[in-house]
């Protein structure tokens, strides 16, 4: 573990005035709930909730070859992004292996902000730019002068209208637009990470106090709540969305993980492409699969042993009580052969073997 102090974001003393719980987390200290997260979770998914984003990362990639540099770095197809659209897309490195997995949004023309994951912000920044072409194009790290929150929940229409007015339209699923608030300009996409409707909203360091505030105070009316990274986490797993670090890593790729979708091989040529074009036409060895325990019981968690009729098939690499569901739920790679959705399986905590059943994707669905 690193001595470094941790970071702090703009809304570091909001937080603490909130009376949230703070924890260091990718190097900042972030806060982990201020309720609690069962109350953030539910506030989320029937009201709206607010959550501090400020610790990922901002990439700005700008100039003529932008668009067919990005597209040679990242797995999905850059080029078919309009101007004020956004997709999901993974860095990786020669050996397939996700580096990072981030939202790149095209801005301008030729001109793209990249979302990325806090505990990943210096290695994409360092490996992008030993990949950097020797002219026409241009990156930026915007990531000290910026911040972001997220604002989910099904009330988030009639929130984003008490803020930015009910004249301004809410962009349309993974689009972003530049919106004026309070003598400022706030970017506002419509993307998240918790299952629900919702928006990412990127400002300046500067404005993000006030914007944070304005954004609590107006949607009292509806129930909103600060939120922390707890529910954060329960709520993007029970969507089995990933988690970069625990179900992502270096040493698997987008195939394993179950994310073909969002890895384009009709394009010739991006870094770790050959690896995943094997993976796909032999199969991966291993696969990324969403379970449910079967009984109640101590919940499971990261590296818990994961068994078929006695022998290891794999590993647990998120895990937790669903608020949603009130039942264990997690994913694990387990071999291929034993991936089949309905699949009985057990989880070993704490020496003990507990039965699961393989689920299909998402864990939460509304009802």
């Amino acid at each position: 573990m690193s001595d470094a102090p941790s970071k702090k974001t703009p809304l570091y003393d909001e937080h603490v005035r909130l009376g949230a719980k703070m924890v260091p987390f990718a190097g900042w200290l972030m806060p982990v709930q201020y309720t609690g997260i069962g109350e953030e979770h539910q506030a989320v998914r029937t009201n709206v909730g607010i959550f501090d984003i400020s610790h990922m990362g901002q990439l700005i990639v700008d100039g003529p070859g932008a668009c067919k540099w990005l597209d040679t770095m990242l797995t999905n197809n850059v080029g078919k992004l309009e101007v004020g659209t956004g997709q999901y897309t993974f860095l990786l490195n020669e050996r397939g292996g996700i580096i990072d997995d981030l939202i790149v949004y095209r801005i301008g023309e030729q001109k793209f902000l990249l979302v990325v994951n806090a505990a990943r912000a210096e290695e994409d920044f360092a490996w992008l730019q030993d990949h950097l072409p020797a002219k026409e194009v241009l990156l930026m790290n915007r990531s000290a002068d910026f911040g972001a929150v997220a604002i989910q929940g099904p009330r988030i229409t009639e929130l984003f209208h008490a803020v930015f007015g009910a004249d301004k339209d809410l962009p349309p699923r993974n689009s972003i637009a530049e919106l004026p608030f309070d003598g400022t300009t706030v970017s506002v996409a419509r993307t998240g990470y918790t299952g629900e409707d919702g928006v990412e909203a990127f400002f300046r360091a500067v404005d993000g106090v006030r914007f944070w505030n304005t954004v609590l105070e107006k949607g009292k009316p509806f129930g909103i709540k600060p939120c922390g990274l707890g529910a954060r986490d329960t709520l993007r797993l029970e969507m089995c969305y990933p988690l970069n670090g625990s179900d992502l890593s270096p040493e698997r790729n987008p195939i394993e993980a179950g994310l073909g979708f969002f890895v384009d091989l009709t394009k010739p040529n991006f870094i770790g492409r050959e690896v995943l074009a094997e993976t796909k036409e032999k199969g991966p060895r291993e696969k990324l699969v969403p379970f449910r325990m079967k009984q109640k019981g101590p919940p499971p968690r990261p590296h818990y042993a994961v068994f078929q009729r006695g022998e290891r098939i794999g590993e647990v690499t998120s895990g937790t009580l669903s608020p949603s569901l009130n039942w264990g739920v997690g994913m694990a790679y387990v071999s291929t052969v034993c991936a089949k959705i309905g699949a009985q399986i057990e989880i070993e905590i704490r020496g003990q073997k507990f039965p699961a059943t393989i689920e299909k994707k998402p864990l939460y669905k509304k009802s």
